[in-house]
């Protein structure tokens, strides 16, 4: 058997909900994880592109484990990260004769990880669940923090609920069988900790671009401990982002209206990110808020990773970004309220307070 090494073990800090990230390679087969869940059953929630790549590993892990397992498998997409997709997994529950002790695992990428949290919260009011996520996207960021929701037809992640999974198991050997697309698309959310709080990691990521692009294990591994840091230590701060953790968010109000306005799953959410992260750091200069180099760096580094630094042309009107803008969850009152860049780099602020023209030239440059 291949051997388990964990490079480092992070906390998110919640009082008595603290939660381990185990952070390391071939971990997914271990039994590192497997202590966290606590019941006799388990049900691994995954989906058809993962289930050939990892389901066997994670049962066995279980069975080794004493676990009962039972399995679902969900379509692939960010379009099927809907209420009908998580009723499939209530289905096998209740087939299964899942008690209130079983555990779900969400073995797959962020959807798999907020529809599966989102089940678990409503499963017999509430059962303990796991995070193995797959993709670079879950590893640095989804996964960790306990937001799970699923989208509905009038915007994204608007159905959900605040729940914490016992732990986070970011075995980056699940990285390997990742699609290029999908590995850099994970890094616009890395790229977003060292904008908004974490300089020191920006620099960092401008000079492994190759190694990460090569996907060199100890550069992976830094590259998830380092984001897991990030976002475990503003967790801790804002749970139920009503301060701080909405930051978390710079350059999503402009990518959802990206994902939403092309229609789900014609790009990836880490792509959206990606060209939101330079409109909004496009503003921030306008506004006269930061130096128009940390927008230069923004871009040179996105496209240094090869995600994309604008949206497509002439698809999204500027009244359809605003509409979609205006439905995102932090808008205040039907106020767009947007995560922008202010200061040094590492700097920003939550604001509905900008002028309302800057926001309809940038929309007009990049719709």
């Amino acid at each position: 058997m291949l051997k388990a090494e964990i490079h480092a073990t992070v906390d998110v800090p919640l009082g008595d909900r603290t939660y381990p990230i185990y952070v390391g390679t071939n971990l997914l087969l271990s039994q590192t994880w497997t202590k966290h869940v606590k019941g006799k059953s388990a049900i691994v929630v995954t989906n058809e592109t993962i289930a050939p790549l990892w389901l066997d590993q994670c049962v066995a892990a279980l069975e080794e484990a004493g676990k009962d397992v039972a399995t679902a498998i969900l379509p692939d997409g960010e379009e099927f990260k809907t209420l009908e997709t998580m009723n499939l997994i209530f289905d096998e529950a209740l087939k299964k004769r899942l008690d209130r002790k079983t555990t779900m695992v969400a073995l797959g990428g962020g959807v798999i990880g907020d529809v599966t949290g989102f089940a678990a919260s409503c499963y017999q009011r509430g059962v303990e669940f796991v995070q193995v996520p797959t993709t670079t996207m879950a590893l640095v960021d989804s996964s960790v923090g306990g937001k799970t929701a699923v989208n509905h037809a009038l915007g994204k992640n608007m159905i959900g609920a605040f729940y914490q999974p016992q732990c986070v198991v970011a075995d980056t050997t699940t990285l390997t069988t990742l699609p290029q697309r999908e590995l850099v698309s994970g890094y616009a959310e890395a790229v977003k900790y060292g904008l908004i709080r974490d300089a020191p990691f920006f620099d960092w990521l401008e000079e492994n671009v190759q190694a990460l692009l090569d996907r060199e294990p100890e550069a992976m591994a830094y590259l998830v401990e380092r984001s897991c840091i990030n976002k475990a230590e503003v967790v801790s701060q804002d749970e139920k982002e009503g301060g701080v953790r909405a930051s978390l968010n710079l350059g999503h109000t402009f990518g959802h209206a990206i994902e939403n306005g092309l229609g789900y799953g014609e790009w990836l959410h880490g792509e959206a990110v990606s060209a939101g992260m330079v409109m909004a750091a496009d503003m921030s200069v306008r506004l006269g808020w930061i130096e128009p180099s940390i927008l230069e760096r923004t871009k040179a580094l996105l496209e240094a990773f090869g995600t994309p630094t604008v949206p497509p042309k002439g698809r999204i009107t500027v009244e359809q970004y605003k509409a979609l803008m205006s439905v995102d969850k932090k808008a205040d009152a039907g106020k767009i309220v947007l995560v922008l860049l202010k200061g040094e780099l590492g700097n920003f602020v939550i604001t509905s307070d900008f002028d309302p023209a800057v926001l309809d030239e940038v929309l007009a440059d990049y719709a």
